[in-house]
């Protein structure tokens, strides 16, 4: 779905795991008891007022919509590629600067509302929802745009777009939203720029992390997909042809990248959206692979390891492809891709 952040689900992403799980599980725990939730809202009257600095770490951690709480976690599980560029203990300093920034920002816009509108705003939309609009910033600033289609002519459709439309779904679930998402983007283009050196002040100490990372991290980090591990013979080949299946669509995503900008001024695009372009048929997967570089024969006679596009492809597996409506060119492409797995075969031609 979102195809800026590869396809490693949580690997190298402890953070973003337990966030997921915790704050998911928080959310749901409050939904079946009700009679908690009072605990965990946002209101600001009640911390300036009545001094209760309290509701601004608890209200400002779990959401009370469910709905909200999909949509974060939609976004969070987006933005763990952060994690996994920076490192853990960087992103975490930067979700612990940014959520402390927009604690200050929301007093201070809530209070600049009042004294334009003459309306007091007395509670806030509960949730880690500050932190999460901060990570837009970097995503803006950070991941490549990359053209995918376009509807009606115009309107181009990019590698982003899904995650923005995410984001504005998420900023029009509650009235006050839009205080909160203006918080964050002010609080993460502060932070990201080190503005008055807060990249300094406001970080996860060396100590937090180290426990961190031999408390937390045994027990919500993810095994990396490697096929050295010893796991048997089948679930080797499973790897290697889901590596073999990743690699061809690093491959094509390149090339229609390339091919879109050679073609952006060139081709005038009209009509609905090309759902030709999103979902290529294999026989021009081949055309967008780039060729083989020929191998020495001293190599070649030194290689003991198969490879699987010489893997033999059983004709009784390519005719029950064909008496299912694939064409032969097809079938024998997706049987070279799973190793002759027919069940792989299968899903590999109807999801491409």
């Amino acid at each position: 779905m979102f195809t800026t952040t590869g396809s490693r689900g949580l690997y190298k992403a402890p953070l973003s795991k337990s966030l997921l799980l915790v704050l998911n599980g928080l959310t749901v725990m409050l939904t079946l008891l009700p009679q908690y939730q009072q605990l965990f809202m946002y209101n600001l009257q009640a911390v300036t007022q009545q001094h209760q600095v309290w509701r601004s770490l608890c209200g400002r951690l779990v959401c009370l919509d469910v709905k909200d709480s999909f949509c974060s976690s939609l976004l969070i599980y987006n933005f763990r590629i952060f994690e996994r560029r920076f490192g853990t203990r960087k992103f975490a300093s930067f979700l612990l600067g940014t959520w402390c920034l927009s604690a200050l920002v929301d007093f201070l816009l809530a209070q600049a509302f009042q004294f334009l509108f003459d309306y007091e705003v007395e509670e806030l939309p509960a949730g880690l929802l500050a932190p999460v609009f901060s990570l837009f910033v970097p995503f803006y600033l950070s991941i490549p745009r990359m053209p995918v289609t376009q509807v009606l002519g115009h309107i181009q459709i990019t590698n982003k777009s899904l995650v923005y439309v995410v984001g504005l779904q998420l900023l029009t679930s509650s009235p006050f939203m839009w205080l909160l998402a203006l918080s964050g983007l002010i609080s993460g283009g502060l932070y990201h720029s080190n503005f008055l050196r807060l990249q300094k002040i406001l970080f996860v100490p060396a100590w937090v992390s180290r426990i961190g990372r031999y408390i937390l991290e045994p027990l919500f980090s993810s095994s990396q997909p490697s096929s050295e591990t010893p796991l048997g013979m089948g679930a080797t080949l499973d790897i290697q042809r889901q590596q073999r299946m990743d690699l061809l669509d690093q491959q094509l995503l390149l090339a229609q990248y390339n091919e879109a900008r050679r073609n952006a001024r060139h081709q005038p695009q009209a009509g609905l959206l090309q759902w030709t372009r999103l979902f290529p048929s294999l026989r021009h997967r081949g055309q967008n692979r780039p060729p083989m570089q020929p191998r020495p024969q001293a190599q070649t006679h030194q290689s003991t390891q198969p490879t699987l596009d010489n893997s033999p492809v059983a004709e009784e597996q390519v005719a029950r492809l064909v008496e299912m409506g694939f064409s032969r060119i097809d079938a024998l492409e997706a049987l070279r891709a799973s190793n002759n797995d027919i069940n792989m075969a299968t899903n590999f031609l109807l999801q491409h």
